[in-house]
């Protein structure tokens, strides 16, 4: 994640790529601090049901979601809509396609939780909104080309548009005045998906895709003043090569997780590990924080913790 983070270093220079230009203004307001923080998203923000159980991690009962972190690290709360909160992510979710990654039509995209939000919430000076989404449509559309529906590269221009469509969702939110915070997706070709299905070049490939295309479109639609783009991808993307940012986690490449899904679970197929599933008793080994991965896809607490705390920083770095 040190690659992710130099940006701060880099933040002058970083400006002049039109890709980057999103969270570079200098004319916003000085050390912003949120008086409600809201979630919208996939697995990767997924607060779970009214208990706080089934997350995409590990429910051990500790701060084990990236937005969580964040919202605890500002000294806000947040729950799920389940909870009566305002986190209105939802696992296996889409940005705007049917059905979510699991092939459920009845989950609601990114765009209907923000359609229910601004529904019945009026955004009010000081609301911070984290989105992080895009996984369950790359997970969906690799579904797609493994029964030979579509092909890698509609794939990947499926990939891009998802994330012109996720830019537009956050311009909904900015346009009401909100600060948005949008994190892309990690590389899925660092997963231990990506290895098991031999797929590691395309879902690298439609990963970047997806991404470049989030933030061109942020730019094009003029966002910079109150939206950040937090690159959770650079956590995941350097694996290959490591550095002693990682050496806090010992396995990066076997989920620590044993709770299999007989059923559609995360959507890469039936019997597999499902992390929504997992606990502190479904575990594969006690040393938890030592591995990176909960399932094939999802991170486990500690990865998570991380995320939320180099996100935090950054935020407060730059607003």
């Amino acid at each position: 994640m040190a690659a992710l983070w130099m940006r701060r270093a880099l933040i002058v220079a970083a400006c002049a790529s039109s890709a980057w230009l999103v969270g570079c203004g200098s004319s916003v307001e000085s050390a912003f601090a949120p008086q409600r923080v809201i979630a919208f998203g996939d697995s990767t923000a997924y607060l779970g049901d009214a208990a706080g159980m089934g997350r995409y991690t590990v429910d051990d009962g500790s701060v084990n979601n990236w937005t969580l972190t964040v919202a605890q690290d500002y000294g806000r709360s947040l729950a799920s809509v389940a909870a009566g909160g305002l986190s209105y992510a939802q696992g296996n979710a889409r940005i705007s396609a049917t059905p979510d990654a699991a092939g459920d039509p009845a989950t609601p995209t990114v765009t209907q939780q923000i359609d229910t939000f601004l529904a019945t919430q009026t955004v009010v000076p000081g609301d911070l909104a984290l989105i992080s989404a895009g996984t369950g449509d790359l997970i969906a559309g690799m579904a797609q080309v493994k029964a030979g529906t579509q092909t890698a590269d509609e794939f990947k221009t499926q990939a891009i548009q998802a994330g012109k469509d996720l830019a537009n969702q956050i311009k909904r939110l900015s346009d009401v005045g909100a600060h948005v915070v949008v994190t892309g997706v990690y590389r899925l070709g660092r997963t231990p998906w990506a290895t098991a299905i031999g797929q590691e070049p395309l879902l690298t490939a439609v990963s970047d895709a997806f991404n470049d295309a989030l933030k061109v479109e942020l730019y094009n639609l003029n966002l910079s003043q109150n939206v950040r783009y937090a690159e959770i991808a650079n956590y995941v993307n350097p694996l290959d090569t490591g550095g002693s940012y990682y050496v806090i986690f010992a396995n990066m490449t076997t989920p620590v997780c044993n709770s299999v899904d007989a059923g559609a679970g995360i959507g890469i197929g039936p019997g597999e590990v499902n992390s929504a599933l997992c606990t502190s008793a479904t575990l594969v080994d006690a040393n938890l924080n030592t591995y990176l991965f909960a399932d094939k896809v999802y991170l486990t607490p500690e990865a998570n913790r991380q995320v939320g705390r180099e996100i935090y920083n950054f935020l407060r770095d730059t607003w």
